[in-house]
């Protein structure tokens, strides 16, 4: 390596595109897959995001730090095009690192209303957004922000919980926000897929569930093909968390379930999901505290950047980059 180079491209990247190949993944700035630092959004693609928010969380807290966790793991990674991917998403697109969102902690009602407006600017923009939690709540404003964009979407929800446990009141919690999405028509639950659920609730809101069993008996791209026929040309916002995968493959999340996905399983269903009309991501409740060796981060960070590889590959992209 020459020495005299100045290698790190958080803060000194001249251009948006392209993989990393100078510079160790051990040293330097932690931004996601090595992207700029900017919150200049002209000619952006896709702007990443972290939302370190987890006082909705009902079981353990941490994912607070998810964000930093997901960039340091993903330094790694972005030396070489995602396997097997054909198309290569930082290539093709125009990635920042945008930071986090930095609410007030202390003020609980005012942290949904500005992550909305956070998310908003970088849409408004015209940049896609790819958000980094915290816990599973922040996707309700998150799908609020792109539902005035886009609106009315298709919800793709990868998790071991339903997260439509009823709330009638104004709670911030990580179990409700997908009940208030459905009764404000954020999302239509007829024409969304609820995928890898392992806890109980009867009230499924009219949302297609293809639970852990169904995955396991039917397998990978079973899933993908029943995702696309409901899904159909909708406008799509993908929501993942981590917890869908088993404690086995990602031990480091609030709410572990037993009987979940393995990584390879959610790989190659999200692979399945080319050409879908995606316009909006998150990946949630990576909460490194009770992770093992990273192995959550690692995950975490690989399936954000196979959401890059689908957002690349979206038809209204002009691209085919199905693995």
């Amino acid at each position: 390596m020459n020495q005299d180079r100045d290698w790190d491209n958080a803060f000194t990247g001249e251009g948006l595109r392209g993989k990393i190949e100078h510079g160790p993944s051990f040293a330097g700035a932690q931004s996601f897959l090595r992207r700029k630092f900017s919150r200049n959004l002209a000619g952006v693609d896709v702007a990443v995001t972290g939302i370190p928010l987890d006082t909705a969380t009902s079981n353990r807290p941490g994912a607070r730090f998810g964000p930093r966790a997901i960039r340091m793991a993903s330094s790694s990674m972005a030396w070489a095009r995602p396997y097997p991917w054909k198309i290569d998403p930082l290539e093709e697109l125009n990635i920042v690192d945008y930071g986090d969102c930095q609410f007030d902690y202390g003020d609980a009602a005012s942290i949904p209303p500005f992550i909305e407006k956070h998310v908003e600017g970088i849409l408004q923009a015209g940049a896609a957004c790819l958000a980094l939690g915290g816990d599973h709540f922040v996707s309700y404003p998150l799908l609020r922000a792109h539902a005035k964009v886009h609106g009315e979407l298709s919800l793709v929800h990868f998790d071991a919980h339903s997260d439509t446990w009823p709330d009638e009141g104004n709670r911030v919690d990580h179990g409700t926000m997908f009940y208030r999405a459905a009764k404000e028509g954020l999302v239509d639950p007829a024409r969304s897929v609820q995928i890898g659920l392992r806890t109980t609730n009867d009230d499924t809101l009219g949302f297609n569930i293809l639970d852990a069993r169904w995955v396991h008996e039917h397998g990978a791209a079973a899933v993908a093909r029943r995702v696309r026929e409901i899904v159909g040309d909708r406008k799509v916002y993908l929501t993942f968390d981590i917890d869908c995968l088993d404690p086995a493959f990602a031990p480091g999340t609030g709410t572990p379930v037993c009987g979940g996905l393995s990584s390879f399983q959610a790989l190659e269903i999200i692979r399945g999901l080319a050409g879908m009309r995606m316009v909006g991501m998150d990946l949630v409740e990576v909460a490194p505290a009770y992770d093992s060796g990273d192995i959550t981060a690692f995950a975490g960070a690989t399936l954000a950047a196979e959401l890059l590889c689908l957002y690349a590959a979206s038809p209204a992209r002009g691209k085919d980059g199905s693995s």
